[in-house]
């Protein structure tokens, strides 16, 4: 197709990626594919390179988490990025609707599909958030309005995210979609689900990993107080603060967080009051929406 490439991050599930990279190799439009092996210690690289050619590699050798995508971006040419995981990937005809989607609405840099997980292809429970969303559209904006995404199943303007940073490398794995996404947000992009694309996801089934909750209430932490102003980051600490479970992991990720408070508080740059506006207002609907379930 040549306006479309997939990227993918993977680090340490070598046979899982190689039976997804074949999913992407096989797609009718024929994208570039890239890997980037973040670090693994499992030959992800050289099996990669032996069994797939097509694919792209580029091997790091330190692990920086959900910022390797940015690696990808930056060694492609083409301007539109379907990020995919390890074990995520995009239905044939996806990406062709979504450059079409990208070329008709220039200020688009974020489209979301819908995400179906598992051989049981159930939809994800945050495409139905995604869709009941209360923020109005753009003029012409397709789908809903959204204020963060799922890397796994999102494709982007390439232009939109390098110029924006990009995903931070201080976040690693773990909700660093947000902060990339209210960034998008302040400089004037728009971040859309748009349910008529498709993705699959088959997470590998297995016990919950602590220091993935861990590093997700470290990051909800840090992006809150790195863009929102102060006394709405306190109201929303203080709501996480109830909501997160009273255990060991929650200690250890809340120490996390607050290792982080010299930087956080030296990189700080509050996002421009329309982002703001929208986070309240996808807040207040969660509160109803709380409040009408309790």
């Amino acid at each position: 197709m040549g306006r479309i490439a997939v990227v993918v991050a993977s680090r340490n599930r070598r046979e899982l990626l190689l039976r997804t990279l074949r999913r992407h190799l096989a797609l009718s439009e024929r994208p570039r594919v890239v890997l980037v092996d973040d670090a693994s210690a499992d030959g992800t690289p050289e099996a990669v390179r032996a069994a797939l050619p097509q694919v792209q590699v580029i091997s790091l050798r330190e692990s920086i988490g959900g910022a390797a995508r940015n690696v990808g971006m930056e060694a492609i040419d083409e301007p539109y990025v379907a990020l995919a995981d390890d074990d995520s990937w995009w239905v044939p005809g996806a990406l062709a609707r979504a450059v079409a989607l990208f070329d008709a609405h220039p200020r688009l840099a974020v489209l979301n599909a819908r995400v179906l997980v598992g051989p049981e292809e159930r939809e994800d429970d945050l495409c139905r958030v995604m869709a009941a969303t209360p923020l109005p559209p753009a003029p012409g904006q397709p789908g809903y309005p959204i204020l963060s995404f799922l890397a796994a199943a999102a494709v982007l303007r390439r232009e939109a995210v390098l110029e924006v940073g990009g995903f931070s490398p201080r976040l690693g794995v773990g909700g660093e979609e947000e902060l990339l996404s209210w960034d998008l947000a302040g400089a004037g992009w728009q971040l859309s689900y748009v349910p008529q694309l498709l993705a699959h996801h088959h997470p590998p089934r297995g016990r919950a990993r602590p220091e993935r909750r861990e590093i997700g209430i470290r990051n909800t932490l840090w992006t809150t107080w790195l863009r929102r102003p102060a006394p709405a980051a306190a109201r929303r600490t203080a709501r996480q603060l109830l909501r997160f479970p009273a255990d060991r992991t929650t200690v250890r990720g809340l120490a996390r967080a607050a290792a982080g408070v010299p930087w956080v508080l030296r990189e700080r740059a509050v996002s421009p009051p329309a982002v703001e506006a929208m986070r309240r207002m996808l807040e207040e609907e969660q509160l109803a929406h709380r409040r009408y379930v309790d």
